[in-house]
């Protein structure tokens, strides 16, 4: 499943890229026609809070889902029962910043991570895209404790 968050769902779209799905995310400003065709183009499902975006996609025939909750564990909830989100998929596979899935690092790549997460060990991963670096550090263990909240609510 491929979706598309509109800029109001900023917040949301990083989470779901969080837990694995490839998640675009709306630049401001981007027209309504643009999104669509966006959706269309790469077969993607709408994410809005927009009531007046949803009633054109539906003419579109482009798959939406219009959350109505305001903060993320809402939504959440919303998108776990309108598209059976498991939020524990693939998590920390993607980059949070462009999306793109994360390849293994170097051993090499360890002496990026600050001494104090160094020692927990755990796989290191950087985006091909940005070279942004990854690691098991306490907030992936607080951001897979939110996760697997939402899996179970």
């Amino acid at each position: 499943m491929r979706l598309l968050c509109d800029e109001m769902l900023l917040r949301l779209g990083r989470w779901l890229r969080a837990a694995g799905y490839d998640t675009a995310i709306a630049e401001d400003g981007a027209a309504d026609a643009d999104l669509l065709a966006r959706c269309a183009v790469e077969n993607r499902v709408l994410l809005t809070r927009d009531l007046r975006l949803a009633a054109r996609a539906e003419a579109a025939t482009v798959p939406v889902v219009r959350l109505a909750a305001g903060d993320a564990a809402g939504q959440a909830r919303e998108l776990k029962a309108a598209l059976d989100i498991d939020w524990l998929r693939a998590p920390f596979t993607r980059c949070l910043v462009d999306n793109a899935p994360l390849d293994p690092a170097p051993p090499e790549a360890a002496a990026e991570v600050p001494p104090s997460s160094r020692a927990a060990g755990g796989p290191l991963r950087r985006c091909p895209m940005c070279g942004r670096l990854y690691w098991p550090g306490g907030h992936v263990r607080r951001m897979q404790a939110r996760l697997a909240a939402w899996k179970r609510d």
